[in-house]
């Protein structure tokens, strides 16, 4: 018997003002998958994922993860989400950051603070406050912080932007190791650039609120 999706959503819909945003619409993503979700600017791409998260309230449909209806436990328990804004504390070192971050989510065995800096590009940065960093470093934390998240799903919220084409390459191989210990990613994008390496579906969103 196959194992169940790590996530699935089945006439999932959303709406804001009495507009619909996107759905119905049904998706799963299988473990060492990513379903990669394309759409213009105002296509639904944020929202969908901040459902998925359990951060807004569906108006209709259900999510499942891991075969159960996604609660608050699963959600703790299976979701790694990357949202537009990094959720750093500014006053705060990029070190003491993934320590704090680390203490209230988990850590990947093996994977420690120091050690995701290096594979994020920081190292030497240990220290610096989080305000003292670019967009692009900032970025680059936040992903560490992912990397370092048990958890086997990844929510990316344009995981791309404000990246060069460096960090843009280590999304990648970021994705691609994931996949290949057995998680799966959710990646939005309304560019071109999100083509790792990987087994990846495509989920494409419209304004109208309708999914190709």
């Amino acid at each position: 018997m196959n194992p169940p999706p790590l996530l699935a959503a089945q006439g999932l819909a959303f709406s804001r003002n009495d507009e619909p945003v996107f759905g119905p619409l049904d998706l799963h993503i299988d473990a060492g998958e990513a379903l990669l979700v394309q759409g213009d600017n105002g296509a639904g791409k944020t929202t969908l994922l901040r459902v998925l998260a359990g951060l807004l309230r569906a108006d209709a449909g259900q999510v499942q993860i891991d075969g159960r209806p996604a609660g608050h436990t699963e959600r703790a328990q299976f979701v790694a989400y990357l949202s537009h804004l990094p959720a750093l504390k500014a006053d705060l070192g990029a070190l003491e950051n993934l320590d704090f971050l680390c203490g209230l989510h988990g850590r990947r065995a093996r994977q420690m603070p120091g050690n995701a800096l290096a594979i994020v590009g920081l190292a030497g940065h240990e220290d610096t406050l989080v305000r003292q960093l670019s967009a692009g470093q900032k970025r680059r934390l936040a992903l560490a912080r992912i990397w370092l998240s048990p958890a086997p799903l990844w929510l990316l919220d344009e995981p791309y932007a404000n990246l060069d084409l460096d960090g843009i390459n280590l999304v990648n191989r970021m994705i691609s190791a994931h996949l290949r210990s057995g998680g799966a990613a959710l990646v939005t994008t309304h560019g071109a650039y999100a083509a790792p390496p990987v087994q990846t579906r495509l989920l494409r969103l419209a304004r109208a609120g309708s999914a190709a």
